[in-house]
């Protein structure tokens, strides 16, 4: 009950929504009617247990399977039919309590990987079979795990705050293996995400209250600036979309050079915390705080 309100974002697919709840149940509903077509929950279904500030995962559609983390210990990563919620599949994994992670799909391996994070691992688990291929030990002082990895050409950055900061593993053997090529301590996003653009990757630290750019191959620091508040990031056409718990929206040009700031304007409507992801969709840029959504137009 921390925090009423939303958690994961939707997930749409062909006529369906797929809404994963605060409270740990999966639910399908029509796009049109919004009648529910069938509903699942984690403790009733799989043998799990919600998380301390409650289930906050968005479903993963891969074909006819949506996938979620229930964190059970045999059902720890669970496939299931999309238009009628039977299992597909269910991966033990390591067993861990869920992570608030929203898994991560790579098509571009041997083998269809699916990446997510756990209590204690980063796991990577077969998309079509269930099959647990490798895992890679990942905790921090919560052991909370909010942000989605990012990949890019066998690379992946997965970073989370709590004093644990980022790592970047290296997809190996087709994708069946994985080895550390970098580890930063400094860059230690908890739940605003980060962006790659280029050689260069972008983001907001946790306990270390930053901007940050680091260079994705290396983790060579580019710059660290203070210049707004920490925050959720997106990107567009070269530009960040910084969005500050403070309440502060900023447009940022994407350069290694320095956090060069473009323009920016207060959130002043709405409740609570600023924590919300913004999204741009056709020219418009989205902004929920709390209780209200606000539309402005960039394009």
């Amino acid at each position: 009950m921390n925090y009423n309100g939303s958690r994961g974002t939707p997930t749409i697919s062909e006529g369906k929504i797929y809404i994963y709840t605060g409270t740990g149940h999966l639910v399908c509903m029509d796009e049109k009617t919004l009648d529910i077509l069938w509903q699942k929950s984690i403790e009733k279904d799989f043998n799990a247990s919600n998380i301390r500030w409650g289930v906050n995962e968005s479903p993963l559609v891969i074909g006819e399977k949506v996938i979620i983390t229930p964190g059970g210990k045999e059902q720890n990563v669970v496939a299931l039919n999309k238009n009628n919620g039977t299992l597909i599949w269910q991966c033990a994994a390591e067993g861990d309590l869920s992570a608030y992670c929203s898994p991560l799909y790579i098509a571009d391996q041997q083998v269809p990987l699916l990446v997510t994070m756990t209590e204690k691992h980063i796991l990577g688990i077969n998309a079509d079979s269930g099959e647990k291929i490798w895992s890679y030990p990942y905790y921090n002082q919560r052991n909370i795990h909010p942000n989605t990895p990012v990949y890019s050409n066998n690379l992946l950055l997965c970073t989370s705050g709590y004093g644990k900061g980022s790592v970047m593993l290296r997809l190996t053997n087709g994708g069946r293996g994985v080895e550390k090529v970098w580890e930063n301590t400094q860059f230690d996003s908890k739940t605003g995400g980060v962006v790659k653009i280029g050689d260069y990757v972008y983001g907001s630290g946790d306990n270390n209250k930053y901007w940050f750019c680091l260079d994705w191959k290396t983790d060579e620091q580019k710059y660290k600036d203070r210049t707004i508040g920490i925050g959720a990031v997106i990107a567009a056409d070269g530009m960040l979309y910084c969005y500050s718990e403070k309440g502060e929206m900023a447009l940022v040009k994407a350069t290694p050079e320095k956090f060069d700031l473009i323009s920016k304007y207060p959130i002043t409507m709405g409740t609570e915390q600023h924590w919300a992801h913004p999204v741009i969709y056709k020219g418009i840029l989205f902004v929920r705080h709390g209780n209200t959504l606000m539309a402005y137009r960039i394009k």
